[in-house]
Formats: structure tokens, C-alpha cells, sequence
């Protein structure tokens, strides 16, 4: 093997991040990584090239035991990395990049001709023929991606690590991006793959390492392993916790239409999404990481703009420029990380919870502090938040009872329209179960709710209908009647439609 990671752990705070997980890899091989996020691919990889340092566990790399300090060490010892966020100099010239910090020198001066020359030469062994002396912002998402593969070349690296590479390339691109991998691979070069989309795992990787809970839980060759199975071992989890909800929901007539997309797309990560989100239901929105939910979210809640298709909001055209058009119609939005989105940590629970209420609480200028304190003690009570008081600062509460104040925030404007990104992520099952019972109630109540999330048991719990995204498309819409947890797993690997239950719509 060229790479032998074996019982790698760490933890930050005392919390575990990876518990003794293990990666291996030959030469000239091409290893999928997989999992959804908080699965511990990041921070193995960190481990890996030297910018966090292992608890516990053994790393040997080309036959001898390592332990990298610092990125640029591990570079120097043949690893390089490519992260989805290129790291570019984007004013530089393409061969500048190539040769940065490594320039070639004569008499003690840059040698630029030795540069262009090089970075030529390079670049024609992936078939690439630019003016190497133009900035590389001046190029296409791929060719970039050309240029950053060839400055790993360039420096002898004996193992690639390629994050999500494929996520800001059309299919044309992507098409040379695996010509190129192929043509490392006959070189002996390894190539470890972090990406989602299942198609292109398996159009170009041997074998796969799949990763849950911090936890090496499964490793295959590719070939032996069908989707649905590799889709399960990433998302498999206990439903018992659920089951008692799921089984007390009963079918009823449908509803009416409050919120519509219609083959909306958005770039390459939002393509053709059809959703409906009806009055007083759980609408869920499933999908593997890289489908397309969040940016989907962001859409309906104005935060990003998009470029084909239809939104209609009781019945009537939108086209929201900014969050502010969504909030005027009653829609909220719960995004998925609440500690980088959601609260503000140093700011009391009464500040956090009235943020999206402030506009309304103005008298002259003026926050109505009386109508503020009578609004927080209400939804403290009413969502059973835990704390002291309500001047209590908000980063001092437990996960759960922060995505408590998050859900009073839109809830205090009479929302409509209530999108919920992972509601239950960092937070026990005690507070799980609380978090999707007040959903459950809210929407009985009347409010249309869209929940995103990963986990399968959530969503039969919960629901009364789930649309599966992949690779940013409607693959499946899943009525209450249709689901279960086999559906679903056939749904997000994106089986052929004769293998899915036929009482649900899938394309």
C-alpha cells in the first residue's frame, strides 16, 4: 500500500471526531471517500496532510511510518491536495501558478522561459494547449482545476487528494477532468476521490471507503457494492426512536397548494427541481450531500436567485430578489449550521429569538421592550426552551434548546411557510424527538413546513410526503402511502424507475 492510515482518532473538546478509522490506498489507485457531513472524511484528510494532529493511530505513507506538521510538509513528502475552492493566485499567469514557490532560477534570476517551457509540457500530457502566460482567472472552472492538478505534478506528488472536484464543472469538463485522472493513474499516481455524486464514483474509482459517525464503517470495490448498499451504509441509522410517530400518522386528503417550484435551476448545483409544499403538511426534502437541498432552500427563501423555471406562492408568480420579499410573504427560513447561520452567541436569548420581528417592534425608532419580553416568555414556554432567563446569552444553551430559539425567531412573525435545514443535527435524541413533535404540531396547526434532512428515520417519522433531489434534480416524489425506508434508499441512489415502488413518482 502506498498509504496505511490504521485506528485514527481525535476529538476537539472532549467530543469525538473520528474514532479509530483507517484508510488505505495503493498506487495508481483511485479511492472513493464517502459520507454525509460530520462523518469525519474533513478532518481524517486534515490528519492526513498535516494541519490537525491524530490523538491516537498509525499513518505510513510510501512504506514509512509519518507524522506531517504542517501542510506544506506533507506536500514536500509527495501529497498534494485540491480542494473545491482552488488555491489559485487568480492574477497570476498559468505558469507562475504551476511554479509558485518552486520558481526555476539561472544565475540567481527568475527563469521565465524555463517556466513557460515547463508548464507547457505539462499541461500537453492532459491534452491542454493555453497561452500559459495569461492570468489563470482569465480561465474556465475546469481549466483551472487543469492548472492546480499540473502544479501537483509538477512537484512529484505521489498521492492526490481531489475534494469535491467536480462541483463547479459542467458534464463537458468533467468528462476531461476524468481523462486527466486516468492518465495520473497509468503514471502510478494515487488518487484519493471525496465526492457524492454516485455515478461518478463509480465511473472512476476502484474501490470505496465509506465513513459514519467518525467511523470507517465499510470498505469495497466499487463493483461490489450497489448503490442502494453504499447509500445505506452512509445513512444507516436506528429508527426505534421514531417508529411510534411515524405509525400514528394517518393518511387524510390533500391539501392545498401553498408553496410551488417548477423545474427551478440555479447553476450547477440547483438544476431541475420540481417541489409543492402544502398547508398545515411536513414536506421533506431528501437527498444525498451534494443534491441540491440547501441550495434548493436558499431559492425559495430569496437568498439566491433562479435562472429557469417557476415559483408560485399561493398561487401567485414569484421572483424574490432578496430574503426580505420572502419574509414579507411569511416564509422562514432554519438554516442547516446554527452556530455559523442561526445564532448570534454572544447576544441574549430575547435578542436572538425577535430578530426577524425587530421591524415590527419599532415605536418611533424605538423597540417596544414590553411587547418584546411578552413575545420571548411566551415561545419559551410554549417550545419549552431551558434557561435561566431570558437575558440569558444564547451560546450557554444546549443544541437543543438553541434550535428551540431559532424555530421561535420565524415562528414569533406568523410564518406561513416554515423551511427547516436538518433541524435535529448536533442535538441528542431527547431533543430530536421534541424538535420533530413540534413540527409535527405546527403543521396540524396549519403552518406548511419544508424539513430538510439526512436522516431517513426523521423524514418517515415526520412527513407526509418527501421529494428525493440528485445531483440538484427531482428524482422522486414520495406520497405519505409510499414511504418507507427501502423506498427512500432506492429513490436517493437513483435506482431505475422499475425498481421503485410503484405508488411513488419517480423519474
Amino acid at each position: 500500500m502506498l498509504l496505511s492510515m490504521q485506528n485514527i482518532s481525535k476529538s476537539f473538546a472532549g467530543i469525538p471526531a473520528l474514532r479509530e478509522a483507517s484508510l488505505e490506498i495503493a498506487p495508481g489507485e483511485a479511492m472513493a471517500l464517502v459520507g454525509q457531513n460530520g462523518a469525519g472524511k474533513s478532518t481524517l484528510v486534515k490528519i492526513l496532510t498535516g494541519a490537525y494532529t491524530r490523538d491516537s493511530g498509525t499513518i505510513r505513507f510510501g512504506g514509512r511510518d509519518v507524522a506531517f506538521g504542517s501542510p506544506a510538509e506533507s506536500q514536500a513528502g509527495g501529497i498534494a491536495t485540491i480542494y473545491q475552492e482552488i488555491n489559485l493566485a487568480p492574477q497570476r499567469s498559468v505558469a507562475e501558478n504551476i511554479y509558485l514557490s518552486r520558481e526555476p532560477r539561472r544565475f540567481g534570476f527568475l527563469d521565465r522561459a524555463a517556466m513557460r517551457e515547463g508548464a507547457r509540457k505539462v499541461l500537453k500530457t492532459f491534452n491542454l494547449d493555453i497561452d500559459v502566460d495569461l492570468p489563470v482567472a482569465r480561465f474556465s472552472a475546469a481549466t483551472r482545476q487543469m492548472v492546480a492538478i499540473a502544479r501537483s505534478v509538477t512537484q512529484n506528488a505521489r498521492l492526490l487528494i481531489m475534494d469535491e472536484p467536480t462541483s463547479s464543472l459542467d458534464e463537458r469538463e468533467v468528462v476531461v477532468l476524468f481523462e486527466t485522472i486516468r492518465t495520473l493513474k497509468k503514471r502510478g499516481v494515487a488518487i484519493l476521490f471525496i465526492g457524492h455524486r454516485l455515478d461518478e464514483l463509480y465511473a472512476i474509482c476502484e474501490r470505496v471507503t465509506i465513513m459514519r459517525d467518525g467511523q470507517t464503517v465499510a470498505v469495497s470495490d466499487m463493483a461490489a457494492m450497489p448503490k442502494m448498499e453504499l447509500v445505506r451504509h452512509m445513512l444507516d441509522r436506528e429508527l426505534a426512536a421514531f417508529q411510534a410517530m411515524a405509525s400514528s400518522k394517518v393518511e387524510g386528503p390533500e391539501k392545498p397548494v401553498r408553496m410551488e417550484a417548477d423545474a427551478i435551476g440555479s447553476g450547477v448545483r440547483v438544476r431541475d427541481v420540481d417541489l409543492t409544499i402544502r398547508q398545515g403538511e411536513i414536506s421533506g426534502l431528501a437527498g444525498l450531500l451534494g443534491s441540491g437541498r440547501s441550495e434548493t432552500a436558499r431559492i425559495l427563501f430569496g437568498d439566491d436567485r433562479f435562472d429557469k423555471g417557476s415559483l408560485r406562492f399561493e398561487g401567485q408568480e414569484r421572483r424574490y430578489r432578496e430574503p426580505a420579499d420572502a419574509i414579507a410573504d411569511g416564509i422562514g427560513l432554519v438554516s442547516e449550521d446554527r452556530k455559523v447561520d442561526g445564532i448570534i452567541p454572544d447576544m441574549s436569548i430575547r435578542e436572538n429569538m425577535t430578530l426577524a420581528l425587530l421591524p415590527r417592534l419599532r415605536k418611533a425608532g424605538i423597540v417596544d421592550r414590553a411587547r418584546q419580553e411578552e413575545i420571548v416568555r411566551h415561545f419559551i414556554k410554549a417550545l419549552g426552551v431551558k434557561c435561566a432567563s431570558p437575558d440569558q446569552p444564547i451560546k450557554e444553551l444546549s443544541g437543543g434548546n438553541q434550535q428551540k430559539v431559532l424555530l421561535a425567531r420565524w415562528l414569533c412573525t406568523d410564518p406561513k411557510v416554515l423551511i427547516v435545514d436538518e433541524p435535529t443535527r448536533g442535538i441528542d435524541i431527547g431533543a430530536k424527538a421534541e424538535i420533530l413533535k413540534l413540527l409535527r404540531s405546527l403543521a396540524d396547526e396549519g403552518l406548511s413546513v419544508l424539513m430538510i434532512s439526512s436522516e431517513l428515520e426523521e423524514l418517515l417519522a415526520a412527513a407526509d410526503r418527501v421529494t428525493v433531489l440528485s445531483d440538484g434534480r427531482s428524482v422522486a416524489e414520495l406520497p405519505r402511502a409510499a414511504l418507507s425506508e427501502a423506498s427512500l434508499l432506492a429513490a436517493m441512489a437513483h435506482q431505475d424507475a422499475e425498481h421503485q415502488n410503484p405508488a411513488g413518482n419517480v423519474s
